[in-house]
């Protein structure tokens, strides 16, 4: 069955920057924005773009990511002729081994591209916060006569060491590509969003796949492949709100970036909606003591303190007399009367007992501030304290940030 385009998404990533939060599932299936999963975005994007195939690669903690994506139905992705299929690694008669880099994932489904007979195919990462047509990235590509076409963005130039870095010519057309350069000759980083001709990546895949000597993956390996052989390489420049949800500090700062209109981060612009899937929850409960201001809150909560500029997911419970403030609650977070909890992240399930403080100000702790980190299921007893910037994991131990 003949596609012009399909996508595949890379989620198979352990996300160990994301330490205690990731212990059980895969990065893409972390909850954000209170009622989303970050795998939302990239999904979302498919369905708008128009693309109805989509390629969900999964290798690490896979089940709870597989569960939610389940048919695709919320995404609209559930058709008969494409829609999502999970691809976690397999053996076949020759053997099988885990995917080796994000090259050798898609490699290893060549047979599920070649199905669908696609001219074109785009690549994505399942822990990127953002909006994007892909449609018009793939009008680019076309436009552009490119075996590849590479999402670019500029970003200041004391950060561009971070990332991939492209240099480009009068026509963006890509002429030079340095991974993580000490020294950068530009500021356009690559956002690992790519567009392929297929019949070109095809090649370049198997020929990666027979060099013992690749790591197997894009920006190592084929990017710089394709470079050297003088192919036609495009970049297509976005412009709009984009972010590596990587860490966590970053996934704090995203999910602060959406209670801010001006981030650019809008979730309510019907013209480009993402798509979850829904809670099957009673509706939120504010109790008549209750103070919500800036925060975003969702069904099945229970409120009767004190939430300001949080994230609040599906089933949290604020009791009264307790605060939480400039920080994310993940589902079914609990926290106890007289407790305050502040610029913290609470893993799914955490219990906060009575007068516990977990956090604080920055303004407060000028020397070693950070962000206070709880494992999912963390249960912390009455009356504890826990500093700015400590992280503790699922037995209330603590976990030192590397």
């Amino acid at each position: 069955m003949k596609k012009e385009c399909i996508a595949m998404l890379l989620a198979g990533g352990q996300g160990s920057r994301l330490y205690v939060l990731t212990g059980d599932m895969a990065k893409p299936a972390v909850p954000f924005g209170g009622k989303y999963r970050i795998i939302d975005f990239p999904l979302s994007n498919c369905t708008n773009s128009g693309i109805d195939t989509v390629g969900v690669l999964t290798q690490y903690r896979p089940l709870e990511l597989n569960s939610y994506i389940g048919s695709g139905q919320p995404w609209d992705l559930d058709s008969a002729d494409g829609g999502v299929h999970i691809l976690p690694p397999y053996m076949g008669s020759k053997g099988g081994t885990w995917y080796k880099g994000t090259a050798n994932a898609i490699f290893q489904n060549i047979g599920f591209i070649d199905m669908y007979e696609p001219d074109y195919v785009v690549i994505l990462s399942g822990d990127h916060i953002y909006k994007m047509n892909y449609a018009k990235m793939v009008e680019r590509h076309k436009a552009a006569n490119a075996a590849c076409t590479i999402s670019v963005m500029e970003v200041p130039w004391e950060e561009a060491p971070r990332f991939g870095i492209m240099s480009v010519d009068g026509e963006d057309m890509i002429t030079e590509f340095a991974e993580k350069p000490k020294e950068p000759k530009s500021n356009l980083a690559s956002m690992g969003i790519y567009v392929f001709s297929w019949k070109a990546l095809r090649q370049y895949l198997i020929d990666d796949e027979n060099n013992p000597a690749s790591e197997n993956d894009f920006g190592k390996n084929v990017i710089p492949a394709m470079l050297g052989n003088h192919e036609r390489m495009a970049a297509y420049r976005f412009q709009g709100y984009w972010k590596d949800v990587g860490t966590l500090d970053s996934l704090w700062d995203a999910n602060m970036d959406m209670l801010a209109p001006e981030s650019g981060l809008d979730l309510h612009d019907r013209s480009w909606p993402i798509y979850a899937r829904s809670v099957n929850a009673a509706p939120a409960f504010l109790g008549p003591q209750s103070s919500v201001t800036h925060s975003a809150f969702n069904r099945g909560s229970d409120l009767e303190g004190v939430v300001e500029n949080s994230v609040l997911s599906p089933n949290v419970d604020v009791a009264p007399g307790a605060r939480v403030s400039y920080s994310v609650l993940l589902p079914g977070a609990k926290v106890e009367a007289g407790a305050v909890v502040e610029y913290a992240i609470l893993g799914e399930g955490c219990r906060i007992g009575k007068d516990c403080r977990v956090g604080g100000k920055p303004e407060d702790f000028p020397e070693g501030w950070g962000l206070t980190v709880l494992a999912p299921n963390c249960v912390l007893p009455d009356g504890k304290n826990v500093a700015p910037g400590v992280m503790l994991d699922c037995d209330g131990k603590e976990v030192p940030k590397k």
